[in-house]
């Protein structure tokens, strides 16, 4: 078959089920918005492109969503009939239509089967939005605005053959009647290169060593925000810090936005909650508290492995693939209350969870996990148990991704 890939940051989500495909021997092409030379990666051939306009300055904020989309996907339209007019057709597209490069495909190749990657339906209420009380929101057209936000997804569903969701959660997210077309696959975490590792070492700031005799708290977030929980474990920290002497804190992430509001001009999440909790802690516990920013896979694996206590906590929103990496390296993982997470961590089989909102209930938590090494043993190993039944990617989520796109492709 020809395969077409469609990820405005190629691959994504497509990492694993992209190369795989081309070692089945279909001819997998990708277009990707990603600026960089064409190339060939994996067997797969990935041809970049641009777009021809940027987003109107005094557009409507209800449609400026959609007008970056339409924006993109007029520009991956214009890149795929160029490859029509080369003489490429193919048989499949399997996108990711969260960014609107795939709106206007089925115009070009009429005949071609789409599947897509369906990450996220957003709601007005029962998930993110309204989620957390502190951060309303203060306009009343924020349903509308949610509802015009959906428009790309839904105008997908005109063309789209099949979906195809990481978690049931989010995949429950979709409407009917698409919603009976999405299959439940997760994207696959290796179990097999992610293990605990029980003689892990790391080096921070070149200065001490930290091995797996040392009490590590690791908290990781793509970047620190809300909608991960970041202001929530910051106003653990004064408690936890007092009552753990000897703990270090990692915490992993960028300074960004991933999610949400972003903070006044200026500022950034990060430096919010280390300004409000900061006086509440001395500089010695202080300086067990390590900001690593983001770093190379290899060592945030590491990190993980060398974790006593694994945070996580999360909005009802899109499953970190981190949490699923630590429990495939063993963690034991306290988190949130709160869906997805709650198809991964099974309270007291898997890990412990907590209200995302009670503070002095995570700190308790924590303690007595911290205090509790056989538990912490009995529910690492469960993790990573059923990490590996569950999510591991060449026993269970690779098989099943190609099951549904060749399937998908007839």
């Amino acid at each position: 078959m020809r395969i077409l890939f469609i990820h405005q940051n190629f691959p994504g989500q497509f990492k694993f089920l992209a190369p795989a495909l081309a070692k089945r021997g279909h001819e997998v092409v990708a277009l990707t918005l990603r600026n960089m030379p064409a190339r060939e990666w994996n067997g797969v051939k990935i041809v970049p492109y641009s777009a021809s306009r940027s987003s109107s300055a005094d557009v409507h904020p209800w449609v400026k969503d959609f007008e970056s989309k339409t924006i993109r996907g007029e520009a991956c339209f214009r890149a795929a009939c160029n490859m029509k007019r080369a003489g490429f057709t193919p048989d499949l597209i399997i996108a990711h239509p969260g960014w609107g490069e795939s709106l206007f495909l089925k115009d070009v190749w009429p005949g071609a089967k789409m599947g897509i990657y369906c990450e996220f339906f957003y709601r007005p209420e029962g998930a993110d939005v309204g989620f957390d009380p502190e951060f309303p929101s203060l306009d009343d057209g924020e349903a509308c605005r949610l509802r015009l936000k959906n428009l790309n997804t839904r105008l997908h569903f005109e063309g789209a053959d099949a979906g195809i969701s990481p978690t049931i959660w989010q995949a429950g997210t979709f409407p009917e009647p698409f919603r009976s077309r999405i299959s439940v696959v997760h994207d696959g975490i290796d179990t097999l290169s992610i293990v605990p590792n029980p003689s892990v070492t790391l080096t921070l700031n070149g200065t001490f060593t930290l091995s797996r005799e040392d009490e590590v708290i690791t908290f990781v977030n793509r970047n620190l925000e809300p909608y991960r929980g970041y202001h929530i474990f910051m106003r653990a920290l004064p408690e936890l810090l007092k009552r753990r002497p000897k703990a270090r804190v990692l915490i992993l992430g960028g300074d960004g936005v991933s999610y949400g509001a972003r903070p006044a001009k200026g500022r950034t999440w990060k430096e919010i909650f280390i300004s409000e909790v900061r006086a509440e802690i001395s500089d010695e516990a202080w300086g067990r508290v390590h900001f690593l920013g983001t770093v190379p896979y290899q060592h945030f694996i590491a990190l993980l492995q060398l974790s006593t206590l694994h945070i996580y906590l999360t909005y009802p929103f899109v499953l970190s693939w981190s949490l699923l990496e630590a429990m495939s390296a063993g963690c034991t993982v306290l988190g949130s209350d709160t869906p997805p997470l709650k198809e991964a961590i099974r309270h007291h089989e898997t890990g412990r969870l907590v209200d995302f909102f009670d503070i002095r209930g995570l700190v308790e938590e924590a303690c007595s996990l911290l205090d509790d090494p056989a538990e912490r043993a009995r529910l690492g190993a469960n993790a990573r148990a059923f990490a590996r039944q569950a999510y591991d990617l060449q026993s269970v989520c690779l098989p099943r991704q190609l099951a549904w796109a060749e399937s998908l492709a007839g």
